[in-house]
Protein backbone atom coordinates (compact mmCIF):
# COMPACT_ATOMS: atom_id res chain seq x y z
CA UNK A 1 0.00 0.00 0.00
CA UNK A 2 2.96 2.34 1.07
CA UNK A 3 4.48 1.62 -2.33
CA UNK A 4 1.19 2.42 -4.34
CA UNK A 5 0.48 5.88 -2.68
CA UNK A 6 4.09 6.50 -3.64
CA UNK A 7 3.45 5.76 -7.19
CA UNK A 8 0.29 7.85 -7.16
CA UNK A 9 1.21 10.85 -4.96
CA UNK A 10 4.53 11.75 -6.49
CA UNK A 11 7.53 12.63 -4.40
CA UNK A 12 5.86 14.42 -1.03
CA UNK A 13 3.48 12.08 0.20
CA UNK A 14 2.00 11.81 3.91
CA UNK A 15 3.03 8.39 5.53
CA UNK A 16 1.15 8.45 8.53
CA UNK A 17 -1.82 6.99 7.58
CA UNK A 18 -0.08 3.45 6.68
CA UNK A 19 1.96 3.54 10.14
CA UNK A 20 -1.62 3.89 12.08
CA UNK A 21 -2.96 1.13 9.79
CA UNK A 22 -0.80 -1.18 10.71
CA UNK A 23 -0.75 -0.38 14.84
CA UNK A 24 -4.29 -1.37 14.67
CA UNK A 25 -4.02 -4.45 12.82
CA UNK A 26 -1.44 -5.39 15.62
CA UNK A 27 -3.72 -4.02 18.08
CA UNK A 28 -6.84 -6.55 16.26
CA UNK A 29 -4.47 -9.43 16.55
CA UNK A 30 -3.69 -9.42 19.92
CA UNK A 31 -7.44 -9.08 21.06
CA UNK A 32 -8.27 -11.76 19.26
CA UNK A 33 -5.59 -13.27 20.91
CA UNK A 34 -6.58 -12.47 24.24
CA UNK A 35 -10.23 -13.39 23.63
CA UNK A 36 -9.53 -17.11 22.50
CA UNK A 37 -7.32 -17.38 25.97
CA UNK A 38 -10.67 -16.16 27.52
CA UNK A 39 -12.45 -18.70 25.95
CA UNK A 40 -10.40 -20.87 26.39
CA UNK A 41 -10.15 -20.35 30.51
CA UNK A 42 -13.72 -20.20 30.32
CA UNK A 43 -14.01 -23.68 28.87
CA UNK A 44 -11.60 -25.01 31.28
CA UNK A 45 -13.15 -23.39 34.43
CA UNK A 46 -16.80 -25.60 32.99
CA UNK A 47 -14.57 -28.44 33.03
CA UNK A 48 -13.23 -28.08 36.73
CA UNK A 49 -16.50 -26.80 38.01
CA UNK A 50 -18.06 -29.57 36.47
CA UNK A 51 -15.78 -32.13 37.73
CA UNK A 52 -15.99 -30.40 41.46
CA UNK A 53 -19.95 -30.60 41.33
CA UNK A 54 -19.37 -34.82 40.73
CA UNK A 55 -16.67 -35.06 43.69
CA UNK A 56 -18.95 -33.20 46.03
CA UNK A 57 -22.03 -35.76 45.05
CA UNK A 58 -19.66 -38.08 45.73
CA UNK A 59 -18.56 -36.89 49.54
CA UNK A 60 -22.38 -36.40 50.37
CA UNK A 61 -22.60 -40.35 49.57
CA UNK A 62 -19.69 -40.94 51.46
CA UNK A 63 -20.57 -39.17 54.29
CA UNK A 64 -23.95 -40.39 54.50
CA UNK A 65 -21.68 -43.87 54.80
CA UNK A 66 -20.18 -42.59 57.46
CA UNK A 67 -23.14 -41.48 59.46
CA UNK A 68 -24.56 -45.06 59.17
CA UNK A 69 -20.93 -46.65 60.34
CA UNK A 70 -20.77 -44.35 63.02
CA UNK A 71 -24.04 -45.49 64.20
CA UNK A 72 -22.71 -49.20 64.16
CA UNK A 73 -20.11 -48.22 66.16
CA UNK A 74 -21.72 -46.47 68.90
CA UNK A 75 -24.26 -49.57 69.26
CA UNK A 76 -20.91 -51.96 69.04
CA UNK A 77 -19.37 -49.49 71.67
CA UNK A 78 -22.31 -50.08 74.22
CA UNK A 79 -22.37 -53.47 74.11
CA UNK A 80 -18.28 -53.24 74.37
CA UNK A 81 -19.21 -51.30 77.78
CA UNK A 82 -21.98 -54.18 78.92
CA UNK A 83 -19.13 -56.28 78.63
CA UNK A 84 -16.62 -54.50 79.83
CA UNK A 85 -18.31 -54.60 83.22
CA UNK A 86 -18.88 -58.25 82.90
CA UNK A 87 -15.39 -58.51 82.54
CA UNK A 88 -14.27 -56.48 85.12
CA UNK A 89 -16.54 -58.29 88.03
CA UNK A 90 -14.83 -61.14 86.87
CA UNK A 91 -11.18 -59.97 87.00
CA UNK A 92 -12.22 -58.89 90.38
CA UNK A 93 -13.40 -62.13 91.56
CA UNK A 94 -10.00 -63.48 89.93
CA UNK A 95 -7.84 -61.11 91.42
CA UNK A 96 -9.11 -62.56 95.04
CA UNK A 97 -8.47 -65.38 94.23
CA UNK A 98 -5.19 -64.93 92.90
CA UNK A 99 -4.08 -63.53 96.30
CA UNK A 100 -5.07 -66.31 98.21
CA UNK A 101 -3.20 -68.46 95.54
CA UNK A 102 -0.24 -66.50 96.28
CA UNK A 103 -0.18 -66.50 99.87
CA UNK A 104 -0.29 -70.47 99.56
CA UNK A 105 2.34 -70.42 97.45
CA UNK A 106 4.57 -67.94 99.22
CA UNK A 107 3.90 -70.72 102.49
CA UNK A 108 4.98 -73.69 100.41
CA UNK A 109 8.15 -71.59 98.57
CA UNK A 110 9.38 -70.97 102.32
CA UNK A 111 8.75 -74.82 103.00
CA UNK A 112 10.76 -75.71 99.73
CA UNK A 113 13.66 -73.46 100.78
CA UNK A 114 14.04 -74.54 104.61
CA UNK A 115 14.23 -78.73 102.70
CA UNK A 116 16.57 -77.24 100.58
CA UNK A 117 19.12 -75.36 103.46
CA UNK A 118 18.79 -79.18 104.62
CA UNK A 119 19.61 -80.86 102.15
CA UNK A 120 22.77 -78.21 101.19
CA UNK A 121 23.55 -78.95 104.58
CA UNK A 122 23.15 -82.65 103.99
CA UNK A 123 25.50 -82.49 101.11
CA UNK A 124 27.88 -80.66 102.61
CA UNK A 125 28.16 -83.10 105.22
CA UNK A 126 28.49 -86.06 102.95
CA UNK A 127 31.47 -83.53 100.85
CA UNK A 128 33.21 -83.51 103.92
CA UNK A 129 32.81 -86.88 104.75
CA UNK A 130 34.00 -88.02 101.12
CA UNK A 131 36.92 -86.00 101.21
CA UNK A 132 38.07 -87.04 104.58
CA UNK A 133 37.27 -90.95 103.43
CA UNK A 134 39.80 -89.89 100.25
CA UNK A 135 42.44 -88.17 102.27
CA UNK A 136 42.74 -91.29 104.30
CA UNK A 137 43.08 -93.36 101.37
CA UNK A 138 45.42 -91.44 99.48
CA UNK A 139 47.57 -91.09 102.71
CA UNK A 140 46.99 -95.39 103.42
CA UNK A 141 48.11 -95.96 99.85
CA UNK A 142 51.04 -92.62 100.35
CA UNK A 143 52.05 -94.72 103.25
CA UNK A 144 52.46 -98.02 101.99
CA UNK A 145 54.10 -96.86 98.67
CA UNK A 146 56.88 -95.29 100.95
CA UNK A 147 57.47 -98.75 102.59
CA UNK A 148 57.80 -100.75 99.63
CA UNK A 149 60.10 -97.80 98.31
CA UNK A 150 62.18 -97.91 101.42
CA UNK A 151 62.23 -101.73 101.37
CA UNK A 152 63.36 -101.45 97.96
CA UNK A 153 66.06 -98.86 98.59
CA UNK A 154 67.35 -100.53 101.84
CA UNK A 155 67.85 -103.84 99.29
CA UNK A 156 69.45 -101.75 96.61
CA UNK A 157 71.58 -99.80 99.34
CA UNK A 158 73.00 -103.32 100.60
CA UNK A 159 73.51 -104.76 96.91
CA UNK A 160 74.99 -100.90 95.91
CA UNK A 161 77.18 -101.29 98.95
CA UNK A 162 78.64 -105.00 98.33
CA UNK A 163 79.22 -104.02 94.66
CA UNK A 164 81.60 -100.60 95.74
CA UNK A 165 83.17 -102.42 98.37
CA UNK A 166 84.27 -105.37 95.25
CA UNK A 167 84.88 -101.80 92.71
CA UNK A 168 87.09 -100.51 95.52
CA UNK A 169 89.34 -103.82 96.20
CA UNK A 170 88.86 -103.84 91.94
CA UNK A 171 90.47 -99.84 92.31
CA UNK A 172 93.22 -100.34 94.76
CA UNK A 173 94.99 -102.71 92.86
CA UNK A 174 94.43 -101.20 89.83
CA UNK A 175 96.16 -97.91 91.62
CA UNK A 176 98.72 -100.39 92.72
CA UNK A 177 99.36 -101.36 89.00
CA UNK A 178 98.93 -97.83 87.85
CA UNK A 179 101.56 -96.67 90.21
CA UNK A 180 104.29 -99.32 88.75
CA UNK A 181 103.45 -98.21 85.17
CA UNK A 182 104.03 -94.66 86.30
CA UNK A 183 107.18 -95.15 87.69
CA UNK A 184 108.07 -97.21 84.38
CA UNK A 185 106.42 -93.86 82.54
CA UNK A 186 108.32 -91.87 84.29
CA UNK A 187 111.82 -93.48 83.83
CA UNK A 188 110.80 -93.90 80.14
CA UNK A 189 109.86 -90.43 80.12
CA UNK A 190 113.66 -89.29 81.69
CA UNK A 191 114.92 -91.56 78.39
CA UNK A 192 112.83 -90.14 76.01
CA UNK A 193 113.47 -86.71 76.90
CA UNK A 194 117.42 -86.51 76.52
CA UNK A 195 116.73 -88.47 73.16
CA UNK A 196 114.37 -85.76 72.38
CA UNK A 197 117.23 -82.94 73.26
CA UNK A 198 119.75 -84.73 71.38
CA UNK A 199 116.86 -84.77 68.18
CA UNK A 200 115.89 -81.44 68.38
CA UNK A 201 119.95 -80.78 68.75
CA UNK A 202 120.38 -82.57 65.70
CA UNK A 203 117.34 -81.05 64.09
CA UNK A 204 118.53 -77.72 64.51
CA UNK A 205 122.20 -78.40 63.65
CA UNK A 206 120.30 -80.21 59.77
CA UNK A 207 118.30 -76.80 59.98
CA UNK A 208 121.27 -74.48 59.98
CA UNK A 209 123.21 -76.68 57.54
CA UNK A 210 120.36 -76.90 55.41
CA UNK A 211 119.76 -72.57 55.59
CA UNK A 212 123.34 -72.04 54.95
CA UNK A 213 123.50 -74.43 52.30
CA UNK A 214 120.60 -72.75 50.20
CA UNK A 215 121.69 -69.39 51.69
CA UNK A 216 125.05 -70.64 49.62
CA UNK A 217 122.91 -71.43 47.01
CA UNK A 218 121.27 -68.41 47.00
CA UNK A 219 124.86 -66.25 46.75
CA UNK A 220 125.88 -68.00 43.87
CA UNK A 221 121.99 -67.79 42.68
CA UNK A 222 122.19 -64.02 42.51
CA UNK A 223 126.64 -63.72 41.62
CA UNK A 224 125.42 -65.58 38.51
CA UNK A 225 122.37 -62.83 37.87
CA UNK A 226 124.78 -59.85 38.20
CA UNK A 227 127.00 -61.20 35.69
CA UNK A 228 123.55 -62.38 33.56
CA UNK A 229 121.53 -59.49 34.10
CA UNK A 230 121.95 -55.58 32.33
CA UNK A 231 123.67 -53.35 34.39
CA UNK A 232 121.21 -50.97 35.06
CA UNK A 233 120.19 -48.97 37.92
CA UNK A 234 116.39 -50.44 37.72
CA UNK A 235 117.89 -53.79 39.09
CA UNK A 236 119.83 -54.13 42.41
CA UNK A 237 120.20 -56.17 45.52
CA UNK A 238 119.11 -55.82 48.77
CA UNK A 239 120.20 -57.89 51.69
CA UNK A 240 118.76 -61.54 50.46
CA UNK A 241 116.20 -59.80 47.68
CA UNK A 242 116.80 -59.49 44.15
CA UNK A 243 114.74 -55.94 43.22
CA UNK A 244 113.61 -54.93 39.77
CA UNK A 245 112.17 -51.45 39.85
CA UNK A 246 108.61 -51.46 38.31
CA UNK A 247 109.57 -48.78 35.32
CA UNK A 248 111.50 -51.73 33.84
CA UNK A 249 108.90 -54.33 33.95
CA UNK A 250 105.28 -52.18 33.55
CA UNK A 251 103.76 -49.25 32.29
CA UNK A 252 102.21 -46.93 34.70
CA UNK A 253 99.16 -48.16 36.63
CA UNK A 254 99.34 -51.59 34.39
CA UNK A 255 99.91 -55.70 34.99
CA UNK A 256 101.29 -56.14 31.75
CA UNK A 257 104.91 -57.14 31.18
CA UNK A 258 107.26 -54.96 28.27
CA UNK A 259 109.04 -55.92 26.14
CA UNK A 260 111.69 -55.04 27.59
CA UNK A 261 111.12 -56.73 31.30
CA UNK A 262 110.21 -60.06 29.42
CA UNK A 263 114.22 -59.92 28.26
CA UNK A 264 115.13 -59.50 31.56
CA UNK A 265 113.08 -62.12 33.25
CA UNK A 266 113.90 -64.18 30.44
CA UNK A 267 117.73 -64.51 31.65
CA UNK A 268 116.74 -64.25 35.35
CA UNK A 269 114.80 -67.59 34.57
CA UNK A 270 117.66 -68.76 32.38
CA UNK A 271 120.04 -68.29 35.69
CA UNK A 272 117.28 -69.83 38.19
CA UNK A 273 116.35 -72.91 36.17
CA UNK A 274 120.45 -73.77 35.79
CA UNK A 275 121.18 -73.22 39.85
CA UNK A 276 118.18 -75.09 40.64
CA UNK A 277 119.14 -78.06 38.85
CA UNK A 278 122.14 -78.02 41.51
CA UNK A 279 119.66 -77.44 44.56
CA UNK A 280 119.17 -81.04 46.41
CA UNK A 281 115.94 -82.73 46.20
CA UNK A 282 115.60 -82.60 50.09
CA UNK A 283 116.29 -78.72 49.99
CA UNK A 284 112.74 -77.34 49.66
CA UNK A 285 113.10 -73.85 48.06
CA UNK A 286 110.88 -71.59 46.98
CA UNK A 287 111.15 -68.67 45.14
CA UNK A 288 108.54 -65.45 46.32
CA UNK A 289 107.50 -62.68 43.81
CA UNK A 290 106.14 -59.70 45.82
CA UNK A 291 105.07 -57.02 44.29
CA UNK A 292 104.92 -53.52 45.93
CA UNK A 293 103.74 -49.88 44.82
CA UNK A 294 103.50 -46.38 45.80
CA UNK A 295 101.32 -44.35 48.55
CA UNK A 296 99.53 -42.48 45.65
CA UNK A 297 95.95 -43.69 45.20
CA UNK A 298 95.24 -45.37 41.76
CA UNK A 299 92.66 -44.04 39.56
CA UNK A 300 92.93 -46.81 36.48
CA UNK A 301 89.38 -48.78 36.30
CA UNK A 302 91.05 -52.26 36.11
CA UNK A 303 92.18 -52.01 39.76
CA UNK A 304 90.28 -50.47 42.52
CA UNK A 305 93.16 -50.45 44.77
CA UNK A 306 97.04 -50.67 45.16
CA UNK A 307 97.19 -53.90 46.73
CA UNK A 308 95.15 -55.52 43.79
CA UNK A 309 97.52 -53.68 41.09
CA UNK A 310 100.67 -55.18 43.20
CA UNK A 311 99.38 -58.43 43.71
CA UNK A 312 98.03 -58.42 39.43
CA UNK A 313 101.79 -57.60 38.78
CA UNK A 314 103.44 -60.42 40.75
CA UNK A 315 101.16 -63.02 39.56
CA UNK A 316 102.10 -61.25 36.10
CA UNK A 317 105.79 -62.29 36.74
CA UNK A 318 104.91 -65.58 38.38
CA UNK A 319 103.38 -67.26 34.87
CA UNK A 320 105.91 -65.54 32.56
CA UNK A 321 108.32 -67.11 34.91
CA UNK A 322 106.58 -70.32 34.60
CA UNK A 323 105.55 -69.99 30.85
CA UNK A 324 109.67 -70.22 30.29
CA UNK A 325 110.36 -73.24 31.90
CA UNK A 326 110.28 -72.21 36.18
CA UNK A 327 108.37 -75.15 37.97
CA UNK A 328 104.80 -73.87 39.06
CA UNK A 329 105.82 -75.43 42.48
CA UNK A 330 108.60 -73.48 43.54
CA UNK A 331 106.94 -70.11 42.69
CA UNK A 332 104.69 -68.11 44.78
CA UNK A 333 103.36 -64.30 44.23
CA UNK A 334 102.04 -61.92 46.69
CA UNK A 335 100.84 -58.34 46.90
CA UNK A 336 101.65 -55.67 49.49
CA UNK A 337 100.42 -52.60 47.67
CA UNK A 338 102.02 -49.40 49.07
CA UNK A 339 102.48 -50.35 52.68
CA UNK A 340 106.08 -52.26 52.62
CA UNK A 341 107.67 -48.99 51.43
CA UNK A 342 111.41 -48.92 51.06
CA UNK A 343 111.37 -44.83 51.68
CA UNK A 344 108.90 -43.53 53.40
CA UNK A 345 108.97 -40.06 51.82
CA UNK A 346 106.94 -38.45 49.54
CA UNK A 347 108.51 -37.27 46.40
CA UNK A 348 109.36 -38.60 43.27
CA UNK A 349 112.58 -40.77 44.43
CA UNK A 350 111.01 -41.90 47.05
CA UNK A 351 107.75 -43.07 45.22
CA UNK A 352 109.81 -44.66 42.65
CA UNK A 353 111.93 -46.69 45.07
CA UNK A 354 108.91 -48.49 46.87
CA UNK A 355 107.61 -49.16 43.12
CA UNK A 356 109.43 -52.43 42.90
CA UNK A 357 109.12 -56.40 42.35
CA UNK A 358 111.37 -58.40 44.86
CA UNK A 359 112.59 -62.09 44.39
CA UNK A 360 113.04 -63.91 47.53
CA UNK A 361 114.26 -67.44 47.62
CA UNK A 362 113.29 -69.11 50.75
CA UNK A 363 112.34 -72.29 52.14
CA UNK A 364 108.70 -73.61 52.82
Amino acid sequence: MRAMRRRVGGGNTDNSWPGFVDALSSLLLVIIFLLSMFVLGQFFLGQALSGRDEAIADLRGQLSELGSMLKMERTTNADLRKNMGELTASLASASGERDSLQTALTTARDALDASEGKLQELKATQADTAEDLADITDRYAGASTALSEERALSAAAQLETQRLRIDLSALQQQLARLEAALDSSEDRDRRNQAVIVDLGRRLNTALASKVEELAGYRSEFFGRLKDVLSKRSEIRIEGDRFVFASELLFSSASAELNAEGRAELRKFATSLISISAEIPPELNWILRVDGHTDNRPIRNAPYESNWELSAARAISVVKFLISVGVPSERLAAAGFGEFQPLDPANNSFAWARNRRIEMRLTQR
